[in-house]
Order: C-alpha cells, then sequence, then structure tokens
C-alpha cells in the first residue's frame, strides 16, 4: 500500500543556501503532518559533515517517521569519462548516504542536455553510469530511481531526458532488480507533454512518485506546449500550488498506479506557500490513496 512522505519545497533555501534553517527544525514541522516519513536532500548544508547522518536518522525516527527517498542530481551525460566516473563517485556517495540514512530509494538523474549530444550517444552514456552504479546499490539494498526531471538548479542545460521519447529509451536500456522510475506528473508539463501519456508508457515501471500540483498563470495548455515545450527550467506559465487544485488529474493516475499494482512512497514535492498549504495537500492525498487503496486509509 502506498506511504506518503515529504519534501521541504517552501525551505530548500533556507536549508540548503542560507542556512537560516535547521534540518532539526525541518522534522519538527513534517512529523506534525499526517506523514510515514521524510524524503531527504543530499544538499543540506548539514549533510556535509557524515557524523550527522546518524543522528539525522534518529531524530526522524524518534518522531516515528523515516527517510525512504534521497533526492540527488548525477550528471552522466558529460562527453569527458573523467568527469562521468567522478559523477559516478558521487552516485556512490549518495548511495551511501541512504543507506546510513535507512532508505531504499535513491534519485538518479540522466545528465544535461548538451547541443553536440545525439539521442543515441546519451542514452547509452547515462545508461552505462547507471548501469555501472547499481552493483554498488545492490549491495546495500538500495535501489536507483530515474525521475522525469525537468533541469537541476545549477545545470545549464535542462535534463536529458526530459522529454518522454527520451526517457522512455533510457528507462528501456536499464533492465536490473535495483532499478525504478520515479513518476513526477507535473515535471511532464515542463516538457510540454501530457503526464498521463509518460504514466502509461512507464506504470509498470514505477516505484516511487512525486506528488505535487501544477497552475497556468495565463493562456492555454496549448500555449505551454508551443512556447514552454522542453523549457530550461520552470515554465513561465506554471506555478507551483495546492495538490489537487491544479492541472493534474490524481483520479486518472491512481487509477493507472493501483492497475499496475504499484505500493510505493509517495513523495509531496509542494508547500511552497507555507505548512498549511502543506496540510491541505497532506490530506488531499491521504484521501485519495485511502479511495484507491482502501486498507491504506485505514490508519
Amino acid at each position: 500500500m502506498p506511504k506518503l512522505a515529504a519534501f521541504p519545497k517552501a525551505f530548500m533555501h533556507a536549508l540548503c543556501k542560507d542556512g537560516t534553517m535547521r534540518v532539526a527544525e525541518w522534522i519538527g514541522l513534517a512529523a506534525q503532518l499526517d506523514i510515514e516519513g521524510l524524503e531527504w536532500y543530499a544538499g543540506f548544508l548539514e549533510m556535509s559533515e557524515e557524523s550527522n547522518w546518524p543522528l539525522f536518522r534518529q531524530q526522524v525516527e524518534d518522531h516515528g517517521l523515516t527517510i525512504p527517498m534521497m533526492c540527488c542530481s548525477p550528471d552522466f551525460t558529460h562527453p569527458d569519462a573523467a568527469f562521468r566516473a567522478k559523477e559516478i563517485a558521487k552516485q556512490q556517495r549518495w548511495i551511501d548516504m541512504t543507506y546510513a540514512l535507512g532508505g531504499s530509494y535513491c534519485r538518479v538523474l540522466s545528465g544535461q542536455r548538451r547541443p553536440v549530444l545525439s539521442m543515441e550517444e546519451g542514452v547509452k552514456l547515462a545508461a552505462e553510469c547507471i548501469e555501472a552504479c547499481l552493483p554498488y546499490a545492490q549491495q546495500r539494498g538500495i535501489t536507483l530511481i530515474l525521475e522525469n526531471h525537468y533541469k537541476d538548479d545549477f545545470w545549464e542545460f535542462p535534463e536529458f531526458a526530459q522529454k518522454m521519447e527520451v526517457f522512455g529509451k533510457l528507462v528501456d536500456s536499464i533492465h536490473h532488480p535495483n532499478f525504478g522510475v520515479n513518476y513526477d506528473p507535473s515535471n511532464t508539463y515542463l516538457a510540454g507533454e501530457d503526464p498521463l501519456d509518460l504514466l502509461r508508457m512507464v506504470s509498470k515501471r514505477v516505484v516511487t512518485m512525486h506528488a505535487s500540483d501544477r497552475f497556468l498563470l495565463e493562456g492555454t495548455i496549448e500555449d505551454l506546449r508551443r512556447e514552454e515545450g522542453g523549457a530550461a527550467g520552470y515554465a513561465k506559465r506554471l506555478s507551483h500550488g495546492e495538490i489537487g487544485k491544479g492541472l493534474n488529474d490524481y483520479d486518472a493516475i491512481f487509477t493507472e498506479l493501483k492497475r499496475v499494482g504499484f505500493d510505493g512512497w509517495i513523495s509531496i514535492e509542494d508547500g511552497v506557500e507555507g505548512m498549511a498549504q502543506l496540510e491541505r495537500s497532506v490530506a488531499f492525498l491521504r484521501k485519495k490513496i485511502g479511495q484507491y487503496w482502501p486498507a491504506a486509509g485505514e490508519r
């Protein structure tokens, strides 16, 4: 049965840049939500000290929660082999981090969509690097989850596998018991595509999910697809918002996930307007989970 986790979307700058929020503060806030876990981020400032890792795990578990998922951003499409080797080493450290925190899922990405890169070459490089990390992940009982991403904040170019066609080719090229998909319906809009089309294509490979919602600030979906398709970052026409009140059709999403037997973690990457909004998003998802997986609603 699916379980709910939360990600500190509203507090990323405070936790990762200026240090105005401590990780312990976020844990205390999140523990008040009706969730079972916290999605972690490798870039929290306090995560630079390895001695903090077991302390954070204990703090989370003291609240009756777990840390199921790790969010990180490897760049596996660089043409230089030495650069890719360093990215593999980074990914292995993030796997160690996930293991130390008691997690089961660690994100991988394809890398940047560099102009000189063909689709075939990019898929080949990304697949080779992910496959190089899989034995290491398997030894630690960690599943690597490939997300349909849009662009890391520190990258020059958007995600190589942002488009559905490329993402599908990359997913199809990797078959391993410790590999799966982290489905994010909102990111599909940033590629100018339909999130349900993507889900139907990869639903049998989905093991975790990011839940959020997007709103059109102006224009139509057709305008978005025409002008913002493949956007390098967030499309100007789109805005974050409360889950259940935006573009995503969660009834259709959960119908398909239930059909394929999904029972993984659903992590909420929203609440940009604060904890009250995040509480409402949790309530919406809790109700929907109870509707599609009735036993999961018995808490």
